[in-house]
């Protein structure tokens, strides 16, 4: 016997629990997150690469 995925299993219980338009802004709402996530990432990211060049600038001179 082969036993559901964890996720498949959330689904599941997803699907008997939420109505349609609920499930819908769920996802909405965990696609918005990982966006945010990924926009801090390349935040931080960008002020990394400032700081270098701020940091090259200033011994150069």
């Amino acid at each position: 016997m082969v036993l559901p995925s964890v996720s498949t299993a959330l689904r599941a219980v997803e699907y008997l629990l939420l109505s349609g338009g609920q499930r819908t802004a769920r996802r909405n709402a965990w696609t918005a997150v990982l966006e945010d996530r990924r926009r801090a990432r390349d935040r931080v990211e960008a002020e990394h690469v400032l700081e270098a060049v701020s940091e090259a600038t200033s011994h150069a001179t």
